[in-house]
This record gives C-alpha cells, structure tokens and sequence, in this order.
C-alpha cells in the first residue's frame, strides 16, 4: 500500500476515534443534566425505589438480599471509592509513570485527577437532595446525595488512569485489561453505594456519567498534547 494512502488511513482512524469520544462526552454531560434537572425539579424517577427495593429482603428490608456476607462484601467494595484509597492507587500509578520516565504524562495525570476531584466537590454541593430513606443504611452518610461522590470519584479516578494507563502500552490486550479494569472497579462502587442503601440509583448514575465524561475529555486533551510534544508520545521504543 503506497505510503501516502496508509498516512490517510492513519488519519482517518484517528479523527473518527476522536469523533466518538467527543460524542460519548457530550452524551454523558447531556445525561447528567438530565438527571440533575429531575432532581432540581424534584421529579422522582420510579426505578429509584424499585432497585432499593429489590436489593433488600422484602420481609426485613434491614437485611439486604444475599444476606450479612453480601452486605459486608459491599462495605469492602464501597472502600475502593473512598479518597485515601484513590489517593493511594493515583499514587501508585504517577510513580509507575515516572519510572517510565514519562514525568510531563505523570504531571498531567496529576493535575487531571485534581481537577476531576474539584469538579465531584463542586457538583455534590450544587445539590441538595436527600438520602434515601425507604431502607435502612448500612453505613453512616451525611452530606447531600447527589450526585454519587464515591461513584463520581471512582469513574473519575480509576478511568482517568486507565485510559491513560493504556496510552503507555502498545498490545491491545493491555490496553484493554486497564480500561475493563477501571470500569469494573467503578461499577462496583457505584453498586455497592445502592446495596448499602445510601444512594439512589439515579445518584450512582449521575456520578457514572459524569465521572466518564472527565475521563474521556482528559484522553482528548492528552492526545492533542502529545501531538504537539507537550507530553510524552503513548509509548517509547526504548521501553
């Protein structure tokens, strides 16, 4: 294949991957204002109390389906969306950055995390809707909620680094694995926070939505900061 048809290929595959980025941001920040203007206009959503519902026994809803062993296991995953533990894994990964000797790619990283983090602050206290109290919590939980923190925190943090954890592969089962990776993990903090009974599920929703739509935006950023130097390129041939 000549060399100026593959550039174009190169080209297009780029610019259409870029595409749909840009549309799954927009989609998501559109789904959040979506439920952010139910929620402003006090709109209750039915789903909301039928999963609470479901999640419960129906004949003691202080016991959640599946038992003791179920609750406690999702007070474990709901600890993978509490900030010293994201502190901790963002921690890790700007070191593993570093001794990849891509330290512009770390700070970015950094600052993008930070960002996302003032941003989850912001939009928890743009809103004051009430926890749920059609079941029983089976943790303490004060501040407003919605949107989600742990959900939103958790979107933020573990696919912010997975997409950018993928830049610095070149197999496309790795990069894979770290993007499946993130949003397994934030998926299950998301539902931990509904089995604990602390959120509505249009809360976890709007954390998701929101959380994925930084993160893809950061990849967008970071790509068109490595095309023009401003960090490292997704990989070096030295590594």
């Amino acid at each position: 294949m000549p060399l100026p048809t593959i550039v174009t290929d190169m080209f297009r595959r780029v610019e259409t991957l870029t595409l749909i980025a840009i549309l799954f941001v927009v989609g998501a920040i559109w789904a959040f204002a979506v439920l952010a203007g139910r929620v402003v206009n006090g709109d209750p959503y039915a789903f909301d109390t039928a999963i609470l519902l479901a999640l419960r026994q129906p004949e003691d809803l202080s016991n959640s389906i599946g038992g003791p062993k179920i609750a406690e296991m999702m007070r474990d995953f709901t600890g993978l969306g509490s900030a010293p533990v994201l502190t901790l894994i963002a921690f890790a990964v700007l070191v593993f950055l570093i001794l990849r000797r891509q330290p512009a790619t770390a700070l970015f990283l950094a600052v993008a995390i930070v960002g996302g983090q003032a941003l989850g602050h912001l939009a928890k206290s743009s809103f004051a809707r009430p926890r749920p109290d059609i079941v029983p919590h089976f943790v303490d939980a004060v501040s407003a909620s919605f949107p989600s923190g742990h959900s939103m925190m958790a979107a933020v943090t573990y696919l912010t680094l997975g997409v950018m954890l993928a830049r610095t592969e070149r197999k496309f089962r790795m990069r894979a694995f770290y993007i499946s990776l993130a949003v397994v993990l934030s998926f299950l903090v998301g539902i931990s926070r509904l089995f604990l009974g602390v959120h509505w599920p249009t809360d976890v929703l709007a954390g998701w939505t929101l959380g994925a739509a930084w993160a893809l935006g950061v990849w967008l950023v970071a790509r068109m900061m490595a095309r023009h130097g401003q960090i490292e390129t997704s990989f070096r041939a030295d590594q």
